[in-house]
């Protein structure tokens, strides 16, 4: 009988078992940033510890980093006091500082895989919930906690159990205008915000295969939205490909070496797994959030479900859904104005994103609605440069997109990019909690990059293909468009 990539991975760093069902892992890769450390940082100076491995933790500056300029001090004196502690942190314990001022800054999941960092096989941790994202390279991931990057800082190691494996299989092929984002949100309205609980999410199928590497980062990104600790795709050659030649990767020999073990670390054929979920790619429309939580969502063309429809444990929030997003059951979400189109974060900050969006409003002439404040904000500093040297920049600034520099930005508005009053926002970002945005009545609608878009030139939610047409494409698997 076969393995799972991930029980490959966790027996290969498990440096004891407890006996009682808890075993300590040993972390390969630790990213850090401003948000989750400084207490971290400050629990090993009362103990009087140093940074065991330091070449084996690397730190970037993204959740309060400006969008509208990186000038020193920044006037959010809060931003500016994180990102001071960061710097001397890091200098002091000599870690690897992505810095604004060494231009290889940005979201701390999109530099990571850009730089090379994240590899197949690997254990990588951060103080993040999504950084189940380098999953899609077949690592396993994991999102921690503030005690627990003090412990990785420590030790290099954390304390957990080991998880379940679930394979979600998506076989047959996608239909026009259904981007990745639309099948992570099919999968948690299916399975539920709790449905991974215990589990890690193996992501395979035809779907799955056929996706291009930011895709997969996309589907990893929010495998933690639908309660898994973490989600993976086991590596292959499009793997491979997107991380040759990346700064941290391996050379030569090798190279080679690196890839014979990367194809083994893959689940085996007959690996067993403690629940199989079988999907269609057909079965999957473009997809969009109307409540608090990302299971409460609906296609983007259907009507808001009645209260009635639903389970009675879940009447009182689809109530307490409807009254905060002031909306009503049976209606379309086509009625509600937006005020905000945001693209960008972890789950959808890269340049395929950008390109397939710039591509639809090129194509179309379309342009984003009076009234509708419309923000495109790159993952990182290099994917920012590579689309102003494609000129996509100017494409999104003709059609009313500000677009700004790197950073998390809107997505949980720990920098001055913040949802106002009572703003209603359709995000590219991956959580629609309350007061997620910034403001403690902002309301929040998860869509794809390319439903934004579509959204901010109708002025409401809306089908992508019923204002771009057939300038609706989708990336290849090297981020370009076809």
């Amino acid at each position: 009988m076969g393995s799972t990539l991930y029980d490959k991975v966790f027996d290969l760093h498990t440096v004891r078992s407890y006996g009682d069902g808890r075993c300590q892992l040993f972390i390969g890769l630790h990213l850090v940033h401003e948000a989750t450390s400084p207490q971290a940082f400050a629990m090993l100076r009362e103990r009087g510890l140093p940074v065991l491995m330091p070449e084996r933790n690397v730190a970037t500056a993204d959740h309060v980093i400006p969008t509208d300029t990186i000038a020193r001090p920044f006037l959010d004196q809060l931003g500016e006091d994180m990102l001071t502690r960061l710097e001397e942190n890091t200098t002091n314990f000599g870690l690897r500082f992505l810095s604004p001022g060494s231009g290889e800054y940005g979201i701390v999941h999109v530099v990571g895989p850009e730089q090379g960092l994240t590899q197949p096989g690997m254990t990588i941790a951060c103080g993040d919930s999504h950084t189940s994202t380098h999953g899609a390279f077949g690592a396993v991931a994991l999102g921690i906690g503030t005690s627990q990057v003090r412990d990785v800082l420590a030790t290099q190691t954390v304390t957990m159990n080991r998880l379940k494996v679930r394979r979600i299989q998506i076989d047959g092929e996608l239909n026009p205008g259904v981007t990745a984002k639309d099948v992570i949100l099919h999968i948690i309205h299916e399975l539920g915000v709790v449905g991974g609980v215990g589990y890690a999410y193996e992501f395979a199928g035809e779907v799955i295969e056929a996706m291009s590497m930011d895709e997969r980062m996309t589907i990893c990104n929010m495998a933690v939205e639908g309660g898994a600790r973490c989600g993976y795709v086991n590596p292959d050659e499009k793997t491979f490909e997107f991380l040759k030649g990346r700064p941290a990767v391996p050379t030569g020999e090798a190279w080679d070496r690196a890839v014979t073990w990367w194809k083994w670390v893959a689940s085996d054929a007959d690996a067993e797994y403690d629940d199989v979920v079988l999907m269609r790619g057909a079965d999957i429309r473009p997809m969009v959030t109307w409540g608090i939580n990302l299971e409460q969502s609906v296609p983007i063309d259907g009507l808001l479900p009645q209260i009635d429809e639903t389970s009675p444990e879940a009447a009182a929030s689809f109530a307490e859904a409807y009254d905060y997003m002031g909306m009503k059951p049976g209606t379309s979400l086509s009625e509600y104005p937006i005020d905000v189109a945001f693209i960008g974060s972890c789950t959808n900050g890269r340049v395929s994103d950008f390109v397939e969006v710039a591509t639809a409003l090129e194509r179309s002439g379309a342009h984003v609605a009076p009234g509708v404040r419309a923000l495109a904000v790159p993952g990182s500093n290099a994917v920012r440069e590579e689309l102003i040297r494609r000129g996509i920049d100017k494409v999104l600034e003709k059609a009313g997109f500000e677009f700004r520099l790197a950073g998390c930005s809107m997505c949980l508005a720990m920098n001055p990019d913040k949802l106002v009053g009572q703003e209603l926002a359709a995000s590219s970002s991956n959580r629609n909690f309350k007061g997620r945005q910034g403001s403690p009545t902002g309301r929040t609608m998860i869509l794809s990059p390319l439903a934004v878009a579509a959204a901010a030139v109708n002025g409401s939610v809306c089908d992508p293909t019923s204002v771009f047409g057939q300038a609706v494409t989708t990336p290849d698997s090297e981020g370009v468009l076809a």
